[in-house]
């Protein structure tokens, strides 16, 4: 399913939203069969990520799909502007509300399938509850709904990875100087006591559009319990599968599988009218 270079069109650009400049990468597969009434895949990274970190998942995704596809920098990621000041307690409600919309906008994304990693799985969710006009479908993987302990003892073994290991080199090679700042807001955030009680559960039942859950069985930052309370929360048609011998990354340690399972959600959806 490898795709090479001359099947893709790939354009980086920059697009000014809410007062921030974010950093965008549009990918239009040249295949046989594509349509322009596909809709347009957009990929949420997760806590500690960027577009170069998806490597070259959207790519193969949208080729085997016919579909456009938009990855983006959240504010203070990668080539975006920084964030000034700590996360605030709602910033997942922040980028659902304020930064996606302003983002499909901006590109004209009428029809869109979101696909989230992680907090981006989260964003998800929260934005196909409150911009369902624009959002045809959603996958989410690894996404957290509420915290747990088994969250924090993650978030904690990654600390100790950043401060004695090669974490923060590894980072530092997409975020550069913004690198300490993009993990202390990240961590310190889902470690705060105050944060301990969030929970998204009372937005789901605005979740109308079809929904594809994934997790992995050995996710280091969450237990089945996410993957349950999100097949029970939303009122859409909903599928939830627990991958096996899969840890936080799915699209990583998983990729076939979660491949073929994303294009055939992506598949079964409605053709746009």
């Amino acid at each position: 399913m490898n795709q090479t270079s001359t099947d893709i069109s790939q354009r980086i650009f920059h697009t000014q939203v809410a007062g921030c400049r974010l950093r965008v990468k549009r990918i239009e597969p040249v295949v046989p069969g594509k349509s322009l009434q596909k809709p347009t895949l957009v990929f949420l990274h997760e806590g500690l990520g960027c577009i170069e970190l998806w490597r070259d998942f959207p790519e193969v995704v949208c080729a085997a799909t016919a579909c456009n596809g938009l990855v983006y920098d959240r504010k203070g990621y990668g080539g975006s502007d920084p964030y000034d000041g700590p996360w605030p307690f709602d910033y997942l409600f922040k980028e659902s509300e304020v930064y996606l919309p302003g983002l499909l906008k901006n590109c004209d994304l009428k029809h869109a399938v979101l696909f989230g990693h992680s907090d981006g799985g989260t964003i998800a969710l929260l934005s196909a509850a409150t911009n369902s006009s624009r959002v045809r479908g959603v996958i989410t993987e690894a996404a957290h709904i509420f915290v747990e302990l088994s969250t924090l003892a993650g978030i904690r073994d990654a600390v100790k990875a950043y401060e004695a290991g090669d974490l923060k080199a590894r980072l530092a090679r997409y975020h550069g100087e913004n690198t300490e700042t993009v993990f202390r807001r990240w961590a310190d955030r889902w470690l705060s006591p105050d944060f301990f009680d969030w929970n998204i559960e009372p937005h789901l039942p605005k979740v109308t559009c079809p929904l594809l859950a994934l997790q992995g069985e050995n996710d280091e930052y969450g237990t089945a319990r996410q993957l349950q309370g999100i097949a029970a929360g939303v009122s859409g048609p909903v599928e939830a599968k627990l991958l096996p011998g899969c840890g936080h990354v799915p699209h990583v340690q998983a990729r076939s599988v979660v491949l073929n399972e994303m294009i055939r959600f992506i598949n079964s959806l409605h053709p746009i009218l």
